[in-house]
């Protein structure tokens, strides 16, 4: 039986939902999407033991990247995207931060390509390149666990919007068909917003599959 442990934290003006997770022995935290307020986050993990081993980014949006500086700061921790994300990554317009008032963008040190795989804390990732939301959206596999981090691309029911900067509705749907829905039936999926669900459970009600 898996070690692996998944804890969530809801941050930012709309509700993100920030992924933290780790081995129970070893207490070294991946971070996804760190939303917003990086000091709380920061504190709210060293208060229950955990480090933070690195910070991975389901795409660039505003509402996934604002608290990244000082987490990445405090942590002293490097930050992994898909390499189709460098470009939003780092414009304010393309990542809508422009439009709220505080200018974001993020350097990410690692730039990875699709099912390209690393470890950190001890844990298995593979990054799962799912273009549609934005032109560099990923998700993050930990098979160990049997959980997705599917940010914006994947939610219970629904799916990412695809009005904004770089999005495109037929290849987020053929993403999800042929990164997603692939999976087993009983992988959770943990969604940038909203509750988690499984690709079983969505395979079979999700309208837009």
């Amino acid at each position: 039986m898996s070690n692996i442990k998944i804890g969530r934290i809801v941050a930012g003006m709309v509700q993100t939902n920030v992924y933290f997770v780790y081995r129970e022995d070893l207490k070294q935290a991946i971070v996804f999407d760190p939303a917003d307020q990086g000091q709380q986050l920061f504190e709210a993990l060293k208060n229950n033991g955990l480090t933070v081993a690195g910070i991975c980014l389901t795409h660039g949006h505003f509402d996934h990247i604002l608290g990244v500086a000082k987490l990445r700061q405090l942590s002293h921790c490097e930050i992994y995207a898909s390499a189709l994300e460098e470009k939003v990554l780092g414009d304010e317009k393309l990542n809508c931060s422009a439009d709220t008032g505080r200018i974001a963008t993020v350097t990410a040190d690692h730039l990875l390509k699709d099912d390209e795989e690393f470890e950190l804390g001890g844990i298995k990732v593979k990054l799962l390149s799912t273009p549609g939301h934005t032109e560099g959206s990923c998700c993050y596999y930990i098979e160990e666990a049997e959980a997705v981090i599917s940010g914006d691309t994947l939610f219970e029911l629904s799916v990412g919007r695809t009005d904004l900067p770089t999005g495109s509705m037929s290849t987020l749907v053929r993403s999800i068909n042929e990164k997603l829905m692939v999976l087993p039936d009983d992988t959770r999926v943990f969604p940038g917003h909203g509750g988690d669900t499984t690709i079983g459970y969505e395979r079979t009600n999700n309208p837009f599959m």
